[in-house]
């Protein structure tokens, strides 16, 4: 058995550099704000609810990006596709809005619960997070929001750490320009926080506003 190369700091600083050039050359397009509105239209104004939708590991960061949006006044929850097609689309109301990941674009379970999605409200609208503008999943997007497909650094090239490490920066600009859109305040924070450092942190701080 081969032993194990030691990783230099050389090595971490590789990566490291690899990971930020990434989030740098994350595509800025009209689509954010295009997406916001849609988010602060159906969510704020028309009483619906952000879905985020994602397999495996993008499923994960469709998970993180609802409970994110929920603690920041957007009401959201995560929607497993493969769970949807056994009941849980249910859940599912015309006035929603959905955010589907997939870095290849191509997840048959998320291209399948589109089309199962307009079975129950064919206006429903899509924001689609990718690395493949061309894929099926951007081509059925309202708003597609391109990851600039960056390289992963895993030595394989295969495991999701970069693509996904761009996908939770694109969740965190929606959230934050949701936040902004919809004037969301430390006492609005306060009101979801009771526990905790944040908790504690945030009701100090709408005191003083």
């Amino acid at each position: 058995m081969e032993k194990n190369e030691t990783m230099t700091n050389d090595d971490i600083r590789t990566i490291l550099k690899r990971e930020a050039d990434a989030v740098l050359n994350i595509p800025v397009t009209d689509g954010y704000n295009h997406a916001v509105e849609l988010i602060t239209k159906y969510v704020h104004s028309e009483n619906g609810r952000l879905i985020t939708c994602g397999m495996g590991k993008a499923g994960q960061i469709a998970m993180n990006i609802a409970t994110t949006f929920c603690s920041t006044g957007t009401p959201a929850y995560f929607l497993h596709p493969s769970e949807a097609q056994h009941g849980d689309l249910g859940l599912v109301r015309e006035n929603d809005i959905m955010l589907l990941i997939s870095n290849s674009g191509k997840t048959r379970e998320l291209v399948e619960l589109i089309d199962l999605t307009r079975g129950l409200a064919p206006d429903m609208k899509f924001i689609v997070i990718t690395g493949n503008p061309d894929s099926p999943l951007a081509r059925e997007a309202t708003v597609c929001l391109t990851t600039g497909n960056p390289e992963e650094v895993c030595p394989l090239g295969l495991t999701p750490t970069t693509s996904t490490t761009v996908m939770t920066v694109i969740g965190d600009i929606l959230v934050v320009k949701t936040m902004k859109a919809i004037s969301f305040s430390n006492k609005d924070y306060a009101r979801r926080h009771h526990g905790g450092y944040l908790g504690s942190k945030s009701r100090e701080q709408s005191e003083k506003e």
